[in-house]
């Protein structure tokens, strides 16, 4: 069960969003709250899976609430306005959602939340096989850890980049996910993009990675782990 707030100012809003959340078994409605101080007490009292939010409201917009929460639940933004969309994804949230929202779009979007939910629920990928299976369309593909040479986020995708393969495995999966599950003595991050293979990477610049002839970037908030792993520090 996917332990859930509804928190929006407006009372007629926070009711249709109550009853859509009623009408999913697998989501449970712990509390609505008509602002995100609210939610913040409540979630210092218990454990929340994913929040509904919305974005315009009077004191702490929904966007702030964000930003100042430290340990982040799945977020599923729903407004009245587009353009704050490329801001809300920045921010990693499940999905964004535009008001009017149509009762099988709100299903698709909670649909993602419980697919991340269920991967969160998984056990471990990196184990002492040295492989673990992902989900390909309708099959179980089998990955060997040590032919992944780095690993490319796409939004709700990863791309899995294989030593053995020219065309990358496609599955669905936070790259947060993965970077949790892989071995952290193999594998580094480098980017809000970008997983590599320590044993792959053949030169290292300030702000780059290479792999052969192939470049990658390095962000700022991962620069230090690059110099760790050169000594270069």
């Amino acid at each position: 069960m996917i332990r859930c707030i509804a928190i929006d100012d407006e009372p007629l809003a926070l009711e249709l969003l109550e009853d859509n959340i009623s009408k999913l078994p697998y989501l449970q409605l712990v509390v609505s709250c008509d602002n995100p101080l609210e939610a913040m007490k409540i979630m210092e009292q218990q454990p929340i899976d994913l929040i509904f939010l919305d974005i315009q409201m009077p004191g702490l917009t929904g966007l702030q609430f964000i930003q100042s929460m430290t340990v982040k639940p799945m977020i599923i933004l729903i407004t009245a306005y587009e353009k704050y969309a490329l801001q809300g994804f920045d921010l990693n949230v499940t999905d964004y959602l535009v008001k009017p929202v149509s009762l099988d779009r709100f299903i698709n979007a909670c649909n993602k939340a419980k697919e991340l939910f269920d991967l969160k629920k998984q056990p471990k990928l990196a184990n002492d096989a040295g492989y673990f299976f992902v989900n390909v369309d309708y099959s179980l593909v089998k990955i060997i850890t040590v032919d992944i040479v780095y690993i490319e986020g796409l939004k709700d995708y990863i791309k899995i980049h294989l030593k053995s393969s020219q065309r990358p495995v496609v599955t669905r999966m936070p790259m947060k996910t993965i970077e949790d599950q892989l071995p952290a003595t193999a594998f580094m991050r480098i980017h809000k993009s970008y997983i590599v293979s320590i044993a792959f990477i053949t030169a290292v610049r300030k702000s780059s990675v290479y792999i052969d002839t192939l470049e990658l970037p390095v962000s700022d908030n991962y620069r230090n782990s690059i110099a760790a792993l050169t000594g270069k520090l």
